[in-house]
């Protein structure tokens, strides 16, 4: 077999993304010849900007994209959540692996609890999204503008004297900084912050016309995870989203059927919009709670 040559972000929780996919591909190919190729994104370089002003997430995928079109790498992995609502022509999401956890960890200075964080505590995050549902869960919290990998975030956080950040849990968990928690942390519920769409999942994405490289991915492809996460980049696409604009998601089976949730903000009214449903066909839910939720925004802007 030739050199596979896979391509992602330069930093450690990209590289070590990478090597989870590449993992999964050798347990179910048994060993392979691989490349490694990183790359340096313009969202990497960009860190003083925020991402709503500077193009938004594809600058986080655009060079590694680029590279897969031009043949100079076979396939590429990006945390879904990245992905822009529409993928990129010619290109294909050939796997989805299984989803880890979706959540959103609030990582305290010194404070231990939410409850404990001193009044007007400045909270960093790059999120709209998390920074409206910080408000929601005190109003008094004030939120700055932070970005970069994890390690530099909690650097940050110290140097600027912030009470606390805001980062994926999956992220955390992957690079192993549960075992050895360096401040304490709340693990914030799916209730309290809802999830960036696809957040917890890995995109595995090449060429659409690549054939062998679409079979050799396949097995690494859940099935289950993917059907939820394309209802919530459906509820994407509806509202047109991109960093510019406050919207989660969160899709997840239950014994009692399929629980959609949703989340939109929006910046002129200062307001955000919720909204969870039980069903028992998930296909189309995506787009049912997206225009209710539009609905609802236009009715208060009236």
């Amino acid at each position: 077999m030739k050199t596979v040559r896979v391509g992602t972000r330069n930093s450690p929780l990209a590289m070590k993304q990478t090597m989870i996919v590449l993992d999964l591909l050798k347990e179910a190919h048994g060993d392979f010849p691989v490349e490694i190729v990183p790359m340096t994104t313009k969202g990497d370089q960009m860190l003083s900007v925020s991402l709503s002003k500077i193009g938004g997430k594809g600058l986080f995928i655009n060079e590694v994209e680029q590279a897969l079109l031009k043949g100079s790498i076979d396939f590429a992995v990006h945390s879904l959540k990245d992905m822009p609502a529409k993928v990129a022509d010619s290109l294909t999401l050939a796997a989805i692996p299984e989803r880890s956890d979706p959540a959103d960890c609030l990582i305290f200075r010194e404070a231990s609890s939410v409850a404990e964080l001193p009044n007007t505590a400045r909270i960093g995050t790059s999120s709209l999204r998390r920074e409206f549902q910080m408000k929601n869960l005190r109003e008094d919290i004030q939120v700055e503008s932070i970005r970069g990998n994890v390690g530099t975030r909690l650097k940050r956080m110290e140097e600027q004297g912030l009470d606390g950040i805001v980062l994926a849990v999956a992220g955390l968990k992957r690079l192993n900084w549960f075992a050895d928690p360096t401040h304490p942390y709340h693990i914030l519920t799916c209730e309290q912050c809802i999830p960036a769409v696809g957040q917890g999942a890995l995109a595995v994405e090449c060429r659409s016309q690549d054939q062998a490289m679409n079979d050799f991915l396949r097995p690494i492809d859940d099935l289950s995870t993917r059907r939820l996460v394309m209802e919530e980049r459906a509820f994407l696409a509806m509202l047109n989203g991109n960093c510019d604009i406050p919207i989660g998601a969160y899709a997840v089976q239950k014994q009692n059927g399929y629980h959609f949730s949703g989340f939109l903000g929006d910046k002129e009214l200062q307001q955000s919009f919720t909204k969870s449903i039980v069903v028992q066909e998930l296909v189309g839910v995506g787009k049912q709670v997206a225009a209710d939720l539009l609905n609802e925004m236009d009715q208060a802007s009236r």
